[in-house]
């Protein structure tokens, strides 16, 4: 009988150790901006964006600080700190108003302006600036970002400062090798869940580039 409850011990702890492995990817199966890639070179890419509507916070502190406390805030607007107006009413009164969920999506981007830090989530494409709930917090903004060619290069692995700027380095070597002009300063983006195992993680770093 111990024998037989050792291997159900063994057993329930390997489905809830495989299951934590695969939960970071299942849960970064959500909704990813649409682009073009106009030219591929191994793990970088050139390209193009559509208009997109995010949701931003400008935060101050380290880079690892700054992603936490702007993730929360971004975090809260879309599980329901917000305001929208209930259309099923015709009286626009006090009791009319609600709040919504939006549907989390991918990437979490991270871009440094001076001492601080804009961290971005892209807005689910059913929406629209008309549509999309009122932030409860003033912090959090909403704005069209406009069409963009990047250059970007993909790797797995932590998204620690070392990483990031190992990589954004990589992207500028090849930038100046291949007389790319880059424009402004890097944008990170993070796929996963903190929780995901880093072999399986999905990180970013792209810079704005001419469309020539």
């Amino acid at each position: 009988m111990v024998i037989k409850w050792r291997y159900v011990s063994i057993s329930l702890l390997l489905t809830i150790v495989c299951g934590t492995v695969l939960l970071g990817p299942i849960m970064s199966n959500v909704e990813h901006p649409k682009y073009i890639v106009i030219e591929k070179h191994g793990s970088i890419e050139w390209r193009k964006y559509d208009i997109r509507i995010a949701a931003n916070v400008i935060v101050s502190g380290s880079r690892e600080e700054s992603i936490r406390s702007g993730f929360q805030q971004l975090a809260d607007y879309i599980f329901g700190s917000n305001t929208v107006l209930d259309s099923s009413s015709k009286e626009k009164s006090e009791s009319t108003f609600t709040n919504e969920k939006i549907a989390m999506t991918a990437p979490v981007e991270q871009l440094g302006e001076g001492n601080q830090w804009v961290i971005s989530f892209n807005m689910p494409r059913e929406y629209s600036l008309e549509t999309l709930p009122k932030p409860n917090n003033p912090q959090v903004s909403i704005t069209n970002k406009p069409a963009q060619n990047v250059l970007v290069i993909k790797f797995s692995g932590s998204n620690s400062t070392e990483n990031v700027q190992s990589h954004a380095e990589k992207l500028k070597t090849f930038a100046k090798q291949n007389s790319i002009v880059i424009n402004g300063n890097p944008i990170y983006a993070f796929y996963n869940p903190p929780w995901t195992l880093p072999i399986l993680r999905r990180n970013e770093v792209m810079f704005e580039i001419d469309a020539n």
